[in-house]
């Protein structure tokens, strides 16, 4: 279920609602209107490369700005309203165009969504069924306090169909209702409830973007410290890896990226020091016999590459099998906002790569359902 309709959680009214939806379009229409100023055909690449570049850059940021500068209960109200948008355009259009089916369940008491290819069980040209490559548990992204499951089902489509896996998204708690641990907890719930079904944590391969990748290491070390066993992989699309926010990339990319200067961490962490380990995988212990190999993808022009790359330094140093993919003059989760980009179709068959290299297959009568 979406934030704003958990127990506890406050949410404006209707009408407060509608007037925080007619804002946001204004300020989104005000914002993608200076694009032209910027003289976006000036770039690297060519004119509708740049142009989609500049614009999907300036929308992102109008609203991630404009979102954070809402009072809560007018962002949950928002957020709910898009949700429902999504929920009614999306599943039909990657439905028809990618040939996903998108499914609402319950795992562990945590609502969220399959996607899946539209023929679940692919055959082969002697009639054979083929196995599901890997079964994707994604964290959404948000700042640790927005989004949806629903939000990230185009994304997630373009996962399945370019990586031959399924897809689990969780709804998992957020701040600033809900701060750490809360959110970890129920996404190892659903871990938890996937092994029991008997899906092998071989096969399984944990994925998150910004927030969620930040949210997906920290479920590794929660992982290792109860004596569960590590996915067969971990994938990262600008994973937020370091909480200090203070390294060089923070205020030097911050006209080249999407995310707003007014970045805090302090309502998710709630009193936990940002170099806490639990938090903060660059601070984190690493070690490759429990460590599941890691690819993780990030834009030069982003806010957190400094902290990135330490991150990956980390992994290789500690000797964790690293696959590394900085693309020049990306921003803050391309693969997401930006689909049709090169950038973006080397991030995701670098993704398959990984699943081929590390996830053990299933047949599909063994996967979760």
């Amino acid at each position: 279920m979406v934030m704003a309709d958990r127990d506890g959680v406050k949410s404006a009214s209707g009408a407060a609602a509608f007037l925080t939806m007619s804002g946001l379009a204004h300020t989104l229409v005000n914002g993608v209107a200076r694009v032209p100023f910027r003289k976006p055909w000036q770039g690297p690449s060519g004119l509708l490369d740049n142009l989609g570049h500049a614009v999907t850059r300036q929308a992102a940021r109008t609203v991630a700005g404009y979102s954070l500068g809402l009072p809560i209960s007018e962002f949950r109200s928002m957020e709910r309203t898009v949700d429902r948008l999504a929920r009614a355009v999306l599943p039909p259009v990657v439905g028809h165009f990618g040939q996903v089916e998108i499914e609402t369940e319950v795992i562990a008491g945590v609502e969220g969504i399959w996607c899946r290819a539209k023929d679940r069980v692919q055959v082969d040209d002697d009639g054979d069924a083929l196995p599901v490559r890997a079964t994707v548990l994604y964290l959404h992204g948000g700042s640790f306090f927005g989004s949806t499951p629903m939000m990230y089902s185009m994304f997630a489509a373009a996962l399945v169909r370019i990586s031959g896996c399924e897809v689990f998204i969780p709804d998992f708690r957020e701040a600033p209702e809900f701060p750490f641990p809360a959110g970890m907890h129920d996404v190892a719930d659903v871990y938890r409830a996937l092994l029991d079904r008997g899906v092998p944590a071989e096969h399984l391969i944990l994925a998150g973007d910004s927030s969620g990748g930040g949210l997906a290491t920290s479920l590794i070390q929660y992982l290792h410290d109860e004596g569960l066993p590590a996915p067969a992989a971990l994938a990262l699309f600008s994973p937020e890896v370091d909480m200090d926010l203070s390294r060089p990339s923070i205020t030097e990319n911050a006209s080249t990226d999407i995310l707003p200067w007014s970045l805090s961490v302090a309502p998710y962490l709630r009193g936990i020091q940002p170099h806490d380990g639990r938090v903060s995988a660059v601070d984190a212990d690493m070690d490759p016999a429990w460590y599941p190999p890691t690819f993780v993808s990030w834009g030069s022009a982003e806010m957190f590459r400094d902290g990135i790359e330490a991150f990956a330094d980390r992994l290789h140093e500690s000797g964790v099998p690293l696959k590394a993919i900085e693309e020049e003059g990306m921003f803050h989760i391309f693969p997401i906002l930006m689909p049709w980009a090169e950038a973006t179709k080397r991030v995701l068959r670098g993704l398959a790569d990984v699943a081929g290299d590390h996830a053990q297959p299933v047949h599909p009568d063994r996967t979760a359902s």
